[in-house]
């Protein structure tokens, strides 16, 4: 082999000590180029960042509420709520924001009656309710002679409420009142709200503690406002309290005695599922056509056994869910109920499961189910284009009342429809 083909070798021992300080070079060359944990991550800086100003809006935010609460102090002040009540109440008061997102919330689509009565009038809660009627016979039967008032249906209205007192809400009625005077879309009526709040604790009713409810203010078993609170709850057990959150006897007295002083009449029922003639007139099912049953019975309405109907000097015909549903015959007692709860739904509920409680039959025709509810936008859109086409809805706000309900019948005739004043998709897309 020649020289040129003889690769050049360093003795072993030099190779070993060679291998050492390369090593070591490479090491020290590593350590300079590979930046430390602190130099990756940089130091924090708030200049200029979400959460200083988020903590700033915080601040701004509560020395709001504090004022509030302060102007509202020297109001209730004046109102004669002594200082010792003021201080129990706001001490620790504070604003809850998921009262101000159900507030402000305007639900979309609405719920059909006959969805809000399968889970108001279930089978369970009609069973229910007639055990509790077997339970507390001996408290409700002397309150309901009092009153005149059926004891069905003051266990119905517990029933609805807080579900026969399983459930009476877990929001502080003070904090959710001032929550909702401080935001102020409906200030007037939340201070009014909590000036009775505040007369309630000063009169030793309830703690601040144990005055809970939903977080529109509306308390205990029976949810009542305040105000109704201290017009109408009773001290039935003669404790010395009105206690809705926790007594039974004042849960129903209290019941009893708002539906007497809201013109309950005494052996009347709320009303009954009738049979309508052929060639009605629905427009005359309004609830501002009242006369007596000896006439819807001249008129060829007839109870749904064959029945006289009960003796009623102001009645009206009720149609829930337009001329294909059940329609009803209501009497002034339907109309106490909606001053306990302003919903159609509602005060049908309380006479069926009434009704049913005391062994009475369910509704008996059918719930038109196929029907479309319209939402709330479709709603607006149907009034707009009533207003438009001349048929006067009122001003156009998504709702259903009596304005648009008179401005669809007017509609529905001129196309010679059942004028039942129900809106739906059909007559949506007919108008636009």
């Amino acid at each position: 082999m020649s020289r040129m083909q003889t690769p050049f070798r360093f003795p072993a021992s030099r190779r070993y000590w060679l291998v050492l300080v390369l090593l070591a070079i490479f090491a020290a060359a590593g350590c300079a180029a590979t930046p430390s944990i602190e130099t990756k991550t940089p130091a924090p800086t708030t200049v200029g960042s979400n959460p200083i100003q988020v903590e700033s809006n915080e601040v701004e935010h509560s020395q709001k509420f504090s004022r509030w609460v302060a102007e509202f102090r020297t109001i209730a002040r004046a109102a004669g709520i002594d200082e010792a009540t003021l201080q129990i109440a706001f001490n620790n008061v504070h604003v809850i924001p998921r009262v101000i997102e159900l507030d402000r919330a305007q639900p979309e689509f609405t719920r059909a009656v006959w969805d809000y009565l399968d889970n108001a009038v279930s089978t369970q809660r009609i069973v229910r309710g007639q055990d509790k009627l077997l339970q507390l016979r001996p408290v409700v039967q002397p309150i309901a002679a009092r009153y005149g008032v059926p004891a069905e249906i003051l266990v119905a209205i517990w029933g609805m409420e807080s579900n026969y007192g399983s459930f009476v809400g877990d929001i502080p009625t003070i904090d959710a009142l001032a929550t909702l005077g401080f935001e102020g879309r409906r200030e007037a009526w939340a201070r009014d709200q909590l000036l009775a709040a505040l007369k309630i604790l000063q009169n030793r009713d309830i703690d601040r503690a144990q005055m809970i409810g939903s977080w529109a203010g509306a308390m205990g078993q029976t949810q009542f406002l305040p105000s109704n609170f201290l017009a109408y709850a009773v001290d039935a057990d003669g404790d010395g309290r009105r206690d809705i959150w926790g007594s039974r006897p004042d849960v129903m007295a209290s019941t009893a005695n708002f539906l007497a002083s809201s013109g309950w009449q005494a052996g009347q029922p709320w009303g009954l599922e009738v049979r309508l003639p052929p060639g009605f007139d629905y427009a005359r099912a309004d609830a501002d056509v009242r006369q007596a049953t000896t006439q819807w019975s001249n008129d060829g309405v007839q109870s749904m056994n064959g029945a006289p109907l009960p003796t009623l000097a102001d009645s009206s015909i009720l149609l829930p869910a337009s001329a294909r549903g059940p329609a009803f015959l209501v009497g002034p007692n339907f109309r106490t109920i909606l001053r306990y709860n302003n919903s159609t739904s509602y005060a049908l509920a309380v006479g069926l499961l009434a009704q049913q409680m005391a062994g009475g039959p369910a509704t008996q025709a059918f719930w038109p189910r196929d029907l479309q509810l319209l939402s709330r936008s479709q709603l607006l859109a149907l009034q707009t284009a009533l207003n438009i086409r001349g048929f006067d809805s009122g001003t156009p706000d998504g709702i259903m009342g009596p304005a648009t309900q008179r401005g669809l019948r007017q509609y529905q005739r001129s196309l010679g429809l059942p004028a039942d004043g129900y809106p739906t998709l059909d007559l949506l897309q007919r108008l636009q």
